[in-house]
């Protein structure tokens, strides 16, 4: 299988699974009058889809003990049992935030569910894979979560945004983040216990559980929504084209980024390619800014307060990326 050999290989690797996980949801935009929750099952089918493709291509180069089927094979239950229940995690975690920013908006819930997701996550992988400089990389954790805060004041300082956020929304955004950041550890589990999973096979099986957990999480909220009315499956068979079509699109912009996230991690440690994959807010900030043009007009405080946050994520990935030194 393919593995990077060095540390700028892998450095390059996790930025790109940044760029993929802050992109992904521009392909959810592109789509008018259809309901995340129908658009999620495209999108979870996406993501196990693109974990498999890789897994049996770049992941079964050669057929040594490490290549994908092998190591399946050899692998010990309780870590594809674990890793599974990883993907669920993170898939009723994923749904709780599209719901959270449905509520509180962007500037509240991203940055809550994200900067919460991003501690957690990093320091239970370290706890569990103490692998790099950890006053480095507590530093860097420091400056991403700075960074995700002025995310949110940058989007708060905008014209359109403000209103009343609900206690609702807040407890939404807490357990979201919660739980992002709980999936880690799984991962990192499988990775490391008895006979260890590799990279693509901790993908495959990560998308697989999230796949299978839509059978339970997504058909909860489509009957009870914690936003907007009940929504019936018939309306995915109804649905537009172009929406599934996009959905299986974000799904393998997303799972690109999760296995060369992974993949880096086999080098780094899931630590230190896990915070480098959460600088993903920055990503989703220049689409905001480039794209959709979210801040034409904005006021200087909002600029301000956006300069910032690129300053400190740039911080964090370097901090973080000389953590593995």
């Amino acid at each position: 299988m393919y593995t990077p050999h060095t540390l700028a290989i892998a450095l390059m690797m996790m930025i790109t699974s940044a760029v993929c996980w802050g992109s992904w949801a521009n392909t959810f935009k592109g789509v008018k009058n259809y309901r995340f929750e129908l658009f999620y099952w495209d999108y979870a089918v996406g993501i196990f889809l693109i974990s498999l493709v890789l897994a049996l291509t770049m992941g079964s180069t050669g057929n040594d003990a490490n290549s994908f089927l092998n190591n399946v094979h050899s692998a010990d239950n309780a870590n594809i049992i674990s890793t599974m229940v990883g993907g669920a995690i993170f898939n009723l975690a994923n749904l709780l935030l599209v719901a959270a920013i449905d509520m509180a908006g962007l500037a509240i819930a991203f940055p809550v569910s994200i900067g919460i997701a991003l501690v957690v996550g990093v320091v239970s992988s370290y706890i569990l894979q103490p692998k790099g400089n950890l006053v480095l990389l507590a530093i860097g954790v420091v400056c991403a979560v700075i960074a995700v805060i002025m995310d949110g004041k940058a989007y708060g300082s905008l014209p359109i945004a403000g209103g009343a956020v609900s206690k609702k929304s807040i407890v939404t955004c807490i357990v979201s983040g919660v739980l992002m950041g709980l999936w880690a550890p799984f991962v990192a589990r499988g990775m490391t216990h008895g006979n260890p999973l590799g990279p693509y096979s901790i993908a495959v099986f990560l998308t697989l559980g999230a796949l299978l957990s839509c059978s339970i999480w997504n058909v909860y909220f489509m009957k009870k929504p914690l936003v907007g009315e009940p929504v019936d499956f018939s309306g995915y068979f109804k649905g537009p084209v172009s929406g599934h079509v996009l959905g299986l699109l974000g799904g393998a912009i997303w799972g690109t980024g999760m296995v060369f996230n992974l993949v880096a991690a086999s080098f780094t440690g899931v630590a230190i390619s896990y915070a480098i994959g959460q600088s993903a807010p920055m990503v989703a900030a220049l689409w905001g800014v480039f794209a959709w043009k979210e801040f034409a007009g904005a006021g200087s405080r909002a600029k301000l307060y956006l300069a910032g946050m690129f300053v400190f994520y740039g911080f964090a990935i370097l901090l973080v990326a000389k953590a593995n030194g």
